[in-house]
């Protein structure tokens, strides 16, 4: 965006995400300002500007919001919404050196650019650019990435920097010694807070929805809809609390035995559970 003129010998511009001013005339003309001047602080354009840039912040939130939701899913997405959206310069941001696979499931790369022709130049771990065009491509949860070590070393010799949480996101991998009738993972159960309140905040803090008594994380895992669920106490207890087990149901709210649950619902419940568990009251003394 380029400098607009604001009153008597002043120009402003959004920099960074700021109002930003420089002088017009005298001895600073043409030099950035490190503060606005009071005479510009009420301008109505200056005002515009800050209202455009509270839109802005709202809409790189909101393809935050997006993409990571592509990702946590693993839904397919068509590759020519993302060279359409790539012209943005917010979705860009969000949607550039993310790990995308295209028609070849073993063949996963750090999408930097999208082409003049449509197509998507992907780095893969060979180092080698290359060129995709299948009709969708997915944003893989880190997950069901066989290659994820390779990946992040990979990512730290480019200097990568990802905006949605992908390939440095928390995981965890399902045991396979689970009871055939075990419904609740007890792991972070019992985990005291001064506040039920505190709690709920926390959990909202983080993305999650409180719902009832519980915090919960939804999730499609290889297309069916599964909702992970841990227990924070009574609704509208001002007291202290304490976490309870950490379960899935299905979209019937049916309870599902832990052996039913995917790799993706596992994880991003496992992961809610361990940030919640996180925020928890720690004891000291001899007794604790």
């Amino acid at each position: 965006m380029g400098w607009l003129s604001a009153g008597d010998g002043y120009e402003i511009a959004l920099v960074e995400g700021r109002v930003a001013a420089r002088a017009t005339a005298g001895r600073a003309a043409g030099r950035r300002l490190k503060s606005l001047p009071k005479q510009l602080r009420d301008h109505p354009e200056v005002e515009r500007l800050r209202r455009l840039a509270e839109w802005l912040d709202r809409h790189v939130e909101t393809c935050v919001t997006q993409v990571d939701t592509w990702m946590v899913s693993s839904l397919p997405v068509p590759t020519g919404l993302v060279v359409q959206v790539w012209r943005d310069e917010a979705w860009r941001s969000v949607l550039r050196d993310l790990v995308v696979v295209g028609d070849d499931p073993d063949e996963a790369g750090f999408l930097r650019d999208v082409t003049g022709t449509g197509e998507l130049r992907v780095v893969n771990l060979d180092g080698e650019t290359v060129r995709l065009s299948p009709a969708t491509v997915t944003l893989p949860h880190p997950v069901l990435l066989p290659d994820l070590a390779d990946l992040r070393e990979f990512a730290a010799e480019l200097g990568v920097t990802q905006r949605v949480e992908q390939i440095h996101r928390a995981t965890w991998a399902r045991p396979d010694d689970l009871g055939e009738q075990a419904t609740q993972v007890t792991e972070f159960a019992g985990a005291k807070f001064d506040s039920r309140f505190g709690l709920a905040a926390r959990a909202t803090s983080l993305g999650y929805r409180v719902s009832g008594g519980y915090a919960t994380c939804a999730v499609r895992d290889a297309g069916r809809a599964v909702e992970a669920s841990v227990w924070i106490g009574e609704p509208y207890w001002d007291g202290d609390s304490e976490m309870g087990g950490l379960g899935w149901n299905d979209r019937q709210g049916r309870r599902l035995p832990l052996r039913e649950v995917g790799p993706v619902a596992w994880s991003e419940g496992m992961r809610m559970a361990a940030a919640l568990y996180a925020g928890r009251t720690i004891e000291e003394g001899k007794d604790a």
